[in-house]
């Protein structure tokens, strides 16, 4: 194997390194059994390979791995190859690119006040819960639970049950009960609940989230673009604000001690709902991986 490349960056910090969610980007295309085994080593909820330098219609092919498996899109990854793909392989400013995923396309625009976007497809609603099942997925009171909406599964390309609550407290009590989560999430494609209300630690933000997902070898997230891409969706189609069109703050992380934010944008459009998904990212690291003997 020749060696490769890699950078260590922060997606959806509050400004400074250190916060946000860690990637790791490898510039290389090795095995995919490799690339599995490095995205365990390096053990953040994602890691990606920049598969080539040369661009294919019109994008940049990219793989993304959790720490057990490949998935087929994730938020924050996204934002963060394409940062590392525009200063390290393209070497200039641009307004935009484009990365090839499983799922598809995923344009990514570089805005004037440092902030990255991304455009998520629009969001798929799938099956309700009862708060019943969902107070024993998250180990709180049926009440903590704000049932005036649906605990509904939501996907923009990654799906999440999606679980209102009433207060910030009932948020941070959360803890998921795993044996629960697989019982009752099994036959469903959603990876993990994505808890969020209106009360948040920063009077300049919206919505406190956590995501719960240590499920495929990740610990709690401390910012997640794609569950955030359909919290967005989510507020729009069940007007949680009561409005068509949102342009929120969402912090994220703040558990972990991982102070995170997103800024989230959706409007209905016809039968659609438009999501953006944006944040700042950070350059922490980088490094080459020698080559095996």
């Amino acid at each position: 194997m020749s060696r490769m490349e890699f950078f260590i960056v922060d997606v959806f910090t509050v400004g400074r390194k250190y916060t946000g969610n860690q990637l790791a980007v490898y510039l290389g295309n090795p095995p995919a059994a490799l690339m599995q085994q490095l995205a365990k080593e390096i053990n953040f909820s994602e890691t990606t390979f920049v598969i080539s330098d040369q661009p294919e219609n019109g994008g940049y092919n990219v793989r993304i791995f959790m720490p057990e498996v490949e998935v087929d899109f994730a938020g924050h990854p996204v934002l963060g190859t394409a940062y590392v793909i525009q200063r390290e392989i393209i070497g200039r400013p641009v307004d935009s690119l484009l990365l090839n995923l499983p799922l598809g396309q995923i344009p990514v625009i570089f805005s004037e006040e440092g902030l990255l976007w991304m455009r998520q497809n629009p969001p798929i609603f799938g099956p309700t819960f009862a708060a019943a099942d969902l107070a024993q997925i998250l180990n709180v009171d049926e009440a903590d639970i704000d049932t005036r909406f649906p605990l509904q599964e939501v996907s923009t390309g990654m799906a999440f049950v999606l679980a209102p609550m009433v207060s910030l407290a009932a948020v941070k009590r959360a803890r998921v009960n795993l044996d629960r989560l697989r019982a009752i999430l099994g036959a469903h494609d959603a990876i993990a609940p994505a808890i969020f209300c209106a009360e948040t630690l920063d009077a300049n933000n919206d919505i406190h989230v956590r995501v719960l997902d240590d499920i495929y070898g990740a610990p709690e997230d401390p910012a997640t673009g794609s569950a955030n891409g359909c919290i967005a969706g989510y507020i729009v189609e069940h007007r949680y604000f009561g409005a068509d069109r949102i342009a929120i703050r969402s912090e994220q992380g703040y558990q972990i001690g991982r102070p995170s934010l997103l800024h989230l944008e959706a409007e209905r459009a016809g039968d659609e709902i438009v999501i953006r998904v944006g944040g700042r990212v950070e350059m922490v690291a980088q490094g080459r991986m020698a080559a095996d003997e």
